[in-house]
């Protein structure tokens, strides 16, 4: 999926829109992850967040929250690929 550079928004539990720019969709043992910085004002700038690309039971593309190991892998293989472009 090619969406870097591109600002999507997200709803959260309680139904609040979020918006974030796409930094990287970065593939990691066969599952791809978006790699995400929140846009809005007061959200740490340097801070990214991570979400795994996955179906619902209609077949549309979601995107869901990673367990903290997995947040681990992805991160640390974002940070090997961004400083091997450097």
């Amino acid at each position: 999926m090619a969406i870097e550079n591109e600002t999507i928004t997200l709803v959260d539990e309680e139904g609040s829109e979020h918006d974030f720019g796409v930094l990287d969709v970065l593939e990691v043992e066969g599952e791809e992850y978006a790699i995400l910085i929140p846009m809005e004002e007061g959200e740490a700038g340097d801070e990214v967040v991570i979400f795994k690309f996955s179906e619902d039971e209609e077949g549309n593309e979601v995107l869901v929250d990673l367990e903290d190991e997995e947040w681990e892998r992805v991160a640390d293989a974002w940070q090997e690929k961004v400083g091997n472009e450097h």
